[in-house]
C-alpha cells in the first residue's frame, strides 16, 4: 500500500471488532480492513448481488448491470480515488463492495414493497438492512454472530451520507451494541465511498437506458454537460458510429467526475486545516464530494434520469408487479409461516415486531429470480 495521509483510517489504529478474534498466521498477512473486503467477498450475501435488480428488473439481456457488477464498479472507482487522496483503499474498497447488500429485490420496487409492509412493525430502510444483514444474519463463524466486520468499516456503511440523527430500529440495534458514533462525520474513506456511487450508477444506467432503447443518445444532448463531452467525442471519431461512442461517453463522463472529487476534495483539506482522522469527523460538513459547479450537473444528470429513464413506462410497469410479488409474499408468509424453509420457521419470533422483522430478513435476502419463484409457488401466478 501506498504512504497513507495523515487523514486516512489506518488499519493499525482502528477500534477493532465487537468480538474480539485469536490471531492465526495460516491465513495470511492481512490487516483489519483486507479482512474486512475478503470477508465481504466470501459471503453470501455478496454473492447474491449477482441476480438482485440494479435498473432493469430481472433483465432478459446478459449485458445490464446488476448490483453485484455495480459494487465492483463502485469499488474500482472508489480505489483509484483513494489512491490519488492517500486514502485507506481497503477500507474504500470494502465499504463500496458492501454498500448495497441490504438491498432486498427487485431493486427499490422491493424497497417500497418492503417498506409499507413493514411501517406498523418499525419499518425498513436497505442501508441499515446491510448493517443488520453483516452484523447478525451472515453467519460463518462459529462463536459469534454476523462477520465480526471492523468498527471503522461498520461506522462507514451506517452513515457515509453523513451523520444520522434518528436512526430506525435496525441501526439503532446495531449501534446500542457497538457504538458507531452516529452523530460525528463518517471517515473520508465512507465519504468517498458514497461519491462513488454516484459517479458508478450517474453514468453505468444511461449505458444501460441507451442499450435497452429506453433513452436516445439526442435526448441526452439537452444536458449541456453532457452535450460538450459528445461533441469532443464525435470531432475526435468521426467516423465511428454513435451507438460505438456510447462507452467512450461514459468514460470521459466518470474521468472528468473522477478528476473533480480528487481536485475538491484536496481544496476542502486545504481549506478546513484537515490534518487526521479526527479532523474529518469533527469537520462538521462533508469534505469528500464533487466541486459546487459539478454538484450541480450531477442533480441535473439525476433529475434526467428519473424523468427519461427510472420514471419510464416500462420500468413503471416492472415495478408495480415487483411490488406485487414483494408485498404477496410478506403477507403470504405473515399468515402461513409454514411456508417459510425450515431453517427460517425454527427461528420464528412468537411476538411482534420481531416477527415480521424474522420475515422481512428472508425476503430482504431474496434474490430477483427466487423471490419469483416463491410467488409462483404460493400463488401459482407470476404477477
Amino acid at each position: 500500500m501506498s504512504m497513507l495521509a495523515p487523514y486516512a483510517s489506518h488499519p493499525e489504529r482502528s477500534r477493532g471488532r465487537l468480538h474480539p478474534e485469536p490471531e492465526r498466521d495460516i491465513r495470511g498477512p492481512r490487516n483489519i480492513f483486507q479482512r474486512d473486503r475478503d470477508r465481504i467477498i466470501h459471503s453470501i450475501a455478496f454473492r447474491r448481488l449477482r441476480h438482485k435488480t440494479q435498473v432493469f428488473i430481472s433483465p432478459d439481456g446478459d449485458h445490464y448491470r446488476v448490483r453485484l457488477t455495480h459494487s465492483l464498479e463502485v469499488a474500482q472507482i472508489g480505489r483509484t480515488i483513494a489512491r490519488a487522496l492517500g486514502l485507506n483503499e481497503d477500507l474504500t474498497e470494502a465499504l463500496c463492495l458492501a454498500h448495497d447488500i441490504g438491498h432486498p429485490p427487485f431493486g427499490h420496487a422491493g424497497e417500497d414493497a418492503l417498506e409499507q409492509a413493514m411501517k406498523p412493525f418499525g419499518g425498513f430502510d436497505h442501508n441499515a438492512q446491510t448493517l443488520r444483514t453483516l452484523t447478525r444474519l451472515e453467519c460463518p463463524y462459529p462463536t459469534w454472530p454476523g462477520l465480526n466486520l471492523s468498527w471503522e468499516l461498520l461506522e462507514g456503511l451506517a452513515k457515509h451520507n453523513g451523520p444520522v440523527s434518528t436512526p430506525g430500529w435496525a441501526l439503532a440495534e446495531v449501534n446500542d451494541e457497538f457504538d458507531l458514533m452516529l452523530g460525528e462525520q463518517p471517515s473520508l474513506e465512507a465519504q468517498i465511498a458514497a461519491i462513488s456511487d454516484d459517479i458508478a450508477y450517474d453514468n453505468h444506467d444511461i449505458d444501460d437506458g441507451i442499450r435497452a432503447g429506453i433513452i436516445g443518445i439526442d435526448q441526452l444532448l439537452e444536458l449541456p454537460f453532457v452535450a460538450s463531452r459528445w461533441e469532443a467525442i464525435s470531432a475526435r471519431y468521426p467516423d465511428v458510429k454513435p451507438r460505438r461512442l456510447v462507452s467512450e461517453l461514459t468514460r470521459e463522463q466518470i474521468g472528468v467526475m473522477v478528476n473533480d472529487v480528487i481536485d475538491s476534495t484536496r481544496t476542502r483539506i486545504a481549506s478546513v486545516g484537515v490534518g487526521s482522522v479526527e479532523d474529518i469527523r469533527d469537520a462538521g460538513v462533508m469534505i469528500g464530494g464533487f466541486s459546487p459547479e459539478m454538484a450541480g450537473r450531477e442533480r441535473r444528470l439525476k433529475a434526467f434520469m428519473y424523468r427519461n429513464l427510472y420514471h419510464h413506462p416500462t420500468q413503471v410497469e416492472a415495478a408495480a408487479r415487483a411490488n406485487h410479488i414483494v408485498a404477496g409474499l410478506f403477507e403470504a408468509y405473515r399468515t402461513d409461516p409454514a411456508q417459510l424453509p425450515p431453517e427460517w420457521l425454527e427461528s420464528l419470533p412468537t411476538v411482534e415486531p420481531q416477527r415480521s422483522r424474522h420475515i422481512a430478513d428472508f425476503l430482504a435476502g431474496m434474490t430477483d429470480r427466487y423471490a419469483s419463484d416463491r410467488y409462483r409457488e404460493i400463488f401459482g401466478e407470476t404477477d
